[in-house]
């Protein structure tokens, strides 16, 4: 017995919708990028892209557990001396709190080409409209079980 490896023309890419109010974000991360890479299919393969497309909506009510809602921040350096930023998780949420789901999910993916390629099938908005209806997503719900 061989296993079949599907080619790109057997692949079916599905429209899936997330709401995240009131979602732990690392446990909204990892359903997302599990939808994605297409780890819930059973034709998956670790080298081609078999995930489906995910839209996020109500990205500004995603929450976190414990203190890191005043804790945490999200650091980028440009490469030039004193070219440090750092924002703090409220401000980002503020700002752009579609971001937020972003960095989290491409922390999940694999660092390369196809990771890449991959989180460009995350459509994230802030506000619960979008503009993907024509593609009628399926609604995913995402359990919210909290272990304290």
């Amino acid at each position: 017995m061989r296993t079949e490896t599907p080619s790109a023309d057997q692949i079916k890419h599905n429209w899936c919708l997330v709401d995240a109010s009131d979602q732990i974000l690392g446990r909204l991360a990892t359903k997302i990028a599990t939808i994605l890479r297409g780890k819930h299919k059973p034709y998956f393969s670790p080298h081609l892209d078999t995930g489906d497309y995910v839209i996020v909506i109500n990205a500004e009510k995603v929450r976190l557990t414990g203190n890191k809602e005043m804790q945490k921040t999200y650091k980028r350096y440009s490469g030039y001396p004193s070219g440090l930023k750092e924002v703090s998780f409220k401000r980002m949420l503020e700002k752009k709190p579609e971001e937020i789901i972003v960095h989290a999910v491409r922390g999940m993916l694999p660092k390369n080409i196809l990771g890449r390629q991959i989180i460009n099938k995350l459509k994230v908005y802030v506000g619960d409209k979008h503009p993907h209806i024509a593609q009628k997503p399926k609604v995913i719900t995402v359990s919210n079980q909290e272990d304290n």
